[in-house]
């Protein structure tokens, strides 16, 4: 699996797998163990985690989300040490140490929490997606 399968809905918890589009909308998958399907219609707001970056105040102006989750995983493996009783501070911290550039005014705790979520649910559910691009870089480093 990669990270343009993978989708979020708003309004719905969790990560879905892109099954296939419908008639009316897209086919989504959850990614847990129940594998419920739904479809996801025109006026559902279904974003695709690859087509997602975090703003940055450096000269591109943000980070595609996928080199943001792998930094999280080579720092921090299968513990980001953030639970979902963090204050706002430990959460931004977070991020400031991930992401040191980051757009103070356009990234907002509630951001960090659901990329923090996300990240947990792709370590769980979808580990490759987290390795496939740090296998690419490998790859460019080795040419």
């Amino acid at each position: 699996m990669e990270l343009n399968e993978i989708a979020s809905v708003t309004g719905k918890s969790g990560l879905y797998k892109v099954v296939k589009p419908s008639r009316t909308g897209v086919i989504l998958e959850s990614l847990d163990n129940q594998k419920k399907k739904l479809i996801a219609h025109a006026h559902d707001r279904v974003s695709i985690l690859d087509e997602i970056s975090v703003y940055t105040t450096d000269a591109e102006g943000n980070v595609p989300l996928q080199d943001v989750l792998i930094t999280i995983n080579k720092e921090f493996g299968d513990d980001t040490g953030i639970d979902n009783n963090a204050s706002k501070e430990e959460i931004m911290a977070f991020l400031k140490h991930i992401l040191p550039n980051y757009d103070e005014n356009q990234v907002y705790p509630s951001d960090v929490k659901k990329i923090i979520g996300w990240y947990e649910i792709i370590r769980r559910e979808a580990p490759e997606v987290l390795e496939k691009k740090s296998k690419q870089e490998d790859k460019k480093g080795e040419k």
